[in-house]
C-alpha cells in the first residue's frame, strides 16, 4: 500500500507540471485540507488550487525534483525542489519538505507543506 501512496504522490505531481489542474484534483477527498507554512493556517483545498493556479502562471515552466521520499501506511513525507523558470529566465528552487495525509480510499486529506524559495545564483 505504501509504494501505491509514493505513487499517487508522484502522478499528483505530474499532473501539476503538466498544469492539469483537474487531475491533481481528482486524486484529493472532497474535504482534504492545506497547510502551509505562511502564517495563514489551513485552507480549503479549493482555495489552494486558485493559489496554486495564479502561482504557477508566473513560471515558463517546473518541475518537482524529489530527493527522498518515505512512505508508511496512510502517509507519504517527502522532501523535493520545484525546479522553476520564471517567463523573464530567471531560474530558481523552491526547496520543501511535504506531509501528504491518505485516508482508506487512496486520496490525499491532507497537504502539509513547508516551503523556501532559493534564486538560482550560479553562472552559466
Amino acid at each position: 500500500m505504501s509504494q501505491d501512496l509514493k505513487a499517487t504522490v508522484v502522478t499528483y505531481l505530474h499532473a501539476l507540471e503538466d498544469l492539469d489542474f483537474d487531475a491533481a484534483r481528482a486524486l484529493c477527498a472532497e474535504t482534504a485540507t492545506v497547510w502551509h507554512n505562511d502564517g495563514k493556517g489551513d485552507e480549503s483545498l479549493e482555495s489552494y488550487f486558485a493559489g496554486l493556479k495564479t502561482q504557477i502562471s508566473l513560471y515558463e515552466s517546473i518541475h518537482y525534483d524529489i530527493g527522498r521520499q518515505l512512505a508508511q501506511p496512510g502517509g507519504v513525507v517527502q522532501q523535493h525542489v520545484v525546479r522553476v523558470v520564471t517567463k523573464t529566465g530567471e531560474r530558481g528552487g523552491i526547496h520543501a519538505a511535504v506531509y501528504f495525509g491518505f485516508n482508506d480510499a487512496g486520496l490525499i486529506v491532507r497537504i502539509e507543506a513547508y516551503a523556501n524559495y532559493i534564486p538560482d545564483v550560479r553562472a552559466d
